[in-house]
């Protein structure tokens, strides 16, 4: 992370790849909640009409050379069911501390690699969705991540037949060379038969996920796997810059990883524009004709609630889980304890966020968008001004990083291409200090 020390000014002109913030809090930051309170009270005083579901997988068919996910790859049949038995327990106890009032205004199944699970797995764990938590699968926007190993048929015809809407594959590059090189030795004959598969099944929504700056990749061959992708006329994609996290794989490599992501950034961006994308955040691409209508999935929203070992979930004032790890003995750790759960009532890990943590969660998540932040928005729900509660985004303005026109904060594109930059010069000391003392094991 940059020097916390180091003005705005001297942040924008070091790298632009600081760290990815998805959400606020980062979980580094969370820690054992001591009392642990019961998920009646932690829900109590919630909005509950709109609530996000997040059900999390935490097996796949492999172990990325860049992943630092809450995964363990190829589980025994054994796990898998037990997955599936405490799954639905969990359902079953945090159902009952929301009560009748909950409803969903959509729902994503995430890993890992859900469609590890097969067909009759997957159809089980959408029933747990429909009948256990009450989403409406058929009207609620659906969002299901798969992989090009475990992207079947008939795992496709499951999801469809249910309502899903939306597929995200892990493409990451169309480059084989590439891909092997991050320990993911895929080959494309492979990718192209998920994608078909996609396509067949009929889901309104496809997103292709693509990495840039990875070992050995140039310009040319990052323009490949982006033309290849739209060959397939995917509606969304997001683009990754590389990042090599401590206990992955990649970690263990000596040398520099910033290279060329900021020009590959550039060359993406515009080649994107230019086929008929709009820009929607630093990784999210759409076709315009989607842009206006469909719903950006995210899971920094108030009301989420997660299952699964690995899922958050999100009040206003408290967000909580299971603890994360990323090396394989402590993931199978906390995911035997996660298993052999009987209760699932309390919220024994997470973070309580107060007045100052909230406002800069709501800045953290409005911001990272080129529709940018409403100020009205934030005075509706805050009382106050923005521009008086964190002063610090003025300095955005000064540097060029953001523009104010009316009641709308904008990142310029020098802002929106340093949002990984920016995400972590927002955090609090409280938050940063947090993070420092965590140990990522």
């Amino acid at each position: 992370m940059a020097d916390t020390g180091s003005t705005l000014a001297e942040r924008l002109a070091s790298t632009p790849y600081d760290a990815y913030v998805y959400a606020y809090p980062h979980k580094t930051a969370y820690g054992p909640l001591d009392p642990a309170p019961r998920l009646e009270d932690v829900w109590r005083d919630e909005d509950t009409r709109a609530l996000s579901l997040y059900i999390h997988v935490p097996f796949c068919e492999m172990r990325c050379g860049f992943c630092n996910l809450f995964t363990t790859p190829n589980p025994p049949e054994e796990v898998i069911d037990r997955y599936a038995i405490a799954l639905e327990r969990q359902a079953h106890r945090v159902a009952q501390a929301l009560g009748d009032r909950a409803a969903y205004a959509r729902f994503a199944v995430g890993g890992g690699t859900p469609t590890l699970l097969d067909a009759p797995a997957l159809m089980r764990l959408l029933d747990v969705a429909e009948r256990v938590m009450g989403v409406d699968l058929e009207k609620t926007p659906g969002s299901v991540e798969t992989s090009p190993e475990t992207c079947s048929p008939e795992r496709m015809e499951v999801l469809r037949s249910r309502g899903v809407e939306r597929i995200s594959i892990g493409v990451q590059s169309f480059v084989e060379s590439e891909s092997a090189a991050v320990f993911r030795p895929q080959k494309n004959a492979q990718v192209f038969a998920a994608i078909d598969a996609i396509r067949r099944a009929g889901f309104p929504i496809l997103n292709i996920d693509l990495i840039y700056g990875l070992p050995d990749q140039t310009e040319a061959s990052w323009e490949r796997s982006l033309q290849t992708a739209l060959e397939w006329r995917p509606e969304e994609l997001h683009l990754y810059p590389l990042y090599v996290r401590p206990v992955t794989s990649l970690s263990k490599r000596q040398r520099s990883w910033d290279d060329l992501r900021l020009s590959l950034y550039h060359h993406a961006r515009d080649l994107l524009k230019a086929a008929g994308y709009e820009q929607v955040s630093m990784r999210m691409f759409q076709k315009k004709s989607l842009a206006s209508s469909a719903p950006v999935y995210c899971v920094q929203d108030d009301g989420m609630v997660g299952l699964g070992p690995g899922a958050r979930s999100y009040t206003r004032g408290l967000h909580y889980s299971t603890e994360w790890a990323v090396g394989a003995s402590s993931v199978r750790a906390i995911l035997g304890s996660w298993l052999a759960d009987e209760g699932f009532g309390e919220a024994r890990w997470g973070f309580a966020l107060d007045g100052d943590e909230q406002r800069r969660r709501w800045v953290a998540y409005a911001l990272f968008t080129t529709e940018g932040l409403d100020l009205a928005q934030y005075r509706a729900r805050f009382g106050t001004e923005l521009l008086d509660d964190l002063s610090m985004m003025n300095e955005l303005v000064a540097a060029g990083a953001a523009s104010v026109a009316g009641d709308r904060l904008k990142l310029t594109d020098l802002g929106l291409e340093r949002s990984d930059t920016l995400g972590p010069w927002l955090y609090s000391s409280a938050v940063r200090s947090r993070m420092q003392d965590f140990t990522v094991r």
